[in-house]
């Protein structure tokens, strides 16, 4: 997946530490409460050959509905980014923030209610939400970053270190990466932690981390993207 262009005012690293915490979390809590990953493609693929070749087919229902959602997240949030550029009175990154807490709380409700087709409502929010997460911060700094999965980053990580390359910017950018990575791991710890310990009222954390975020991010310049 290509990374978008480099916005014209970069967003601030703690907004995409802030981000790594909650992809990680959203990404925990659905495989601790839905079996499956919501945050990246390669897990659910995986799981989903296993659930082939056991002749699991409700279970590749819900990994490939992961898949698909998350995917439809991505290309919705870079069409909705650029039909907001028209409406100079909305910002694209409030506009984000909030369709991500809803489908985490259409998610939540979707467990809650006890439905017939919970887990598959809440895998689609979830992935959905994630992909619109992902969709719409994928580069700063002139490097390119995922909030939601992390395999990309980690073998470029590795590469560079085999690699030793001598630069301050290339320094820089590596520190970055390694503080996102590290965020992420944390907020999977916390998310697999809630969502073991409260069942679906874990996933609530993660709406009330984007209203944080949204509070934060307006004491401040909104950060402009260009998908």
């Amino acid at each position: 997946m290509g990374s978008a262009s480099v916005p014209e005012h970069p967003p601030e690293k703690w907004l995409y530490l802030a981000f790594a915490f909650v992809g990680g979390y959203g990404d925990a809590a659905s495989f601790v409460l839905a079996k499956t990953f919501t945050g990246h493609i390669t897990g659910s693929l995986v799981l989903a050959a296993i659930a082939i070749a056991a002749h699991a087919w409700s279970s590749l229902a819900v990994h490939l509905s992961a898949v698909s959602f998350f995917l439809i997240g991505v290309f919705a949030s870079v069409r909705i980014e650029r039909a907001l550029v028209a409406w100079r009175g909305v910002k694209s990154l409030s506009a984000l923030l909030v369709a991500e807490a809803y489908l985490t709380l259409a998610a939540y409700f979707a467990l809650a209610t006890h439905a017939i087709v919970g887990i598959e409502v809440f895998v689609v929010c979830m992935s959905l939400a994630l992909g619109i997460q992902n969709g719409a911060f994928q580069s700063t700094g002139g490097i390119s970053v995922h909030t939601t999965y992390l395999t990309g980053m980690v073998t470029g990580l590795i590469t560079a270190e085999a690699r030793k390359t001598a630069s301050a910017a290339r320094d820089s950018a590596q520190s970055l990466l390694y503080e996102i990575w590290v965020a992420f791991v944390v907020g999977g710890i916390v998310g697999a932690v809630l969502a073991l310990h409260l069942k679906e009222k874990g996933v609530l954390g993660i709406p009330l981390l984007l209203l944080v975020i949204s509070a934060c991010q307006t004491r401040k310049r909104e950060p402009v993207f260009e998908g």
